[in-house]
């Protein structure tokens, strides 16, 4: 069986490192430097890089990684220049004893990835920037509409998934969750826990619990969010867009 350790680099960055055997694989590198000494340390070949999206906090320590692991592949959109293997929705390959396959999870840009691996009955997503624990990200090139679609797709797998996101934005989230649902039991004993990090990877059950912006259904969220945005809400869509607005300025 692997081995999943979040590498932390830059400022509140995560680069999981996938490692079985003397193999391993990585997944948005934003530095080299972490993972060329983790990989060292570890006595480990570096056999794949995955990347989620183009920003340069997930992709800077390409060239050097590459560098040193010429033969290394790199799967990723189109738009990385860096790639060997271009993949998208539906790409899938195996990995180990383990089969790896590529949702298009667009939102906080239009061509984020994510990658989804099998193993053993457990199912891993590497969700780059789409979905934090508590929260969401950004929407730069997407669109909030395409945002809530991807978080819809990602709360329909089983809810013992285990959640990687790229940050260590835990604590901030909490905190803006405990704004919207001030009573949510879940919230405040997660908000204490917060302080040890890492906080991540997290199951999708714990996510159901705390993240706002997979409770758009939930009457309180919905009313709440409603009253701080200042209008009348009808969807959970409209819901989940005023949320990311209201964090935005949190």
């Amino acid at each position: 069986m692997f081995k999943i350790t979040p590498i932390p680099a830059l400022a509140d960055n995560y680069i999981w490192l996938l490692q079985q055997g003397n193999e391993a694989v990585c997944i948005d590198p934003g530095e080299a430097a972490p993972v060329a000494g983790y990989l060292k340390a570890h006595g480990l070949m570096l056999r794949q890089i995955w990347i989620t999206h183009h920003h340069t906090d997930h992709t800077a320590g390409l060239p050097e990684l590459i560098r040193q692991f010429p033969d290394c592949r790199i799967y990723a959109n189109h738009d990385i220049p860096h790639a060997t293997h271009t993949v998208g929705e539906g790409s899938r390959w195996p990995l180990w004893q383990s089969q790896v396959e590529v949702w298009h999870t667009p939102g906080h840009t239009q061509t984020h990835l994510s990658y989804l691996l099998q193993a053993g009955g457990q199912a891993h997503l590497f969700c780059g920037d789409t979905l934090f624990s508590a929260g969401c990200g950004c929407v730069f090139d997407g669109t909030s509409a395409q945002l809530f679609a991807s978080l819809q797709r990602i709360n329909r797998l089983p809810e013992n998934t285990l959640l990687y996101p790229a940050h260590e934005y835990t604590a901030a989230n909490l905190r803006f969750a405990a704004h919207i649902e001030p009573h949510n039991p879940h919230i405040a004993r997660s908000l204490a826990a917060a302080a040890r990090t890492p906080t991540l990877p997290v199951s999708l059950a714990h996510e159901r619990q705390i993240n706002p912006f997979l409770r758009t259904a939930d009457f309180q969220v919905a009313s709440r969010t409603a009253e701080l945005a200042g209008q009348s809400l009808y969807s959970e869509e409209q819901v989940f867009t005023a949320l990311r607005e209201l964090k935005n300025h949190f």
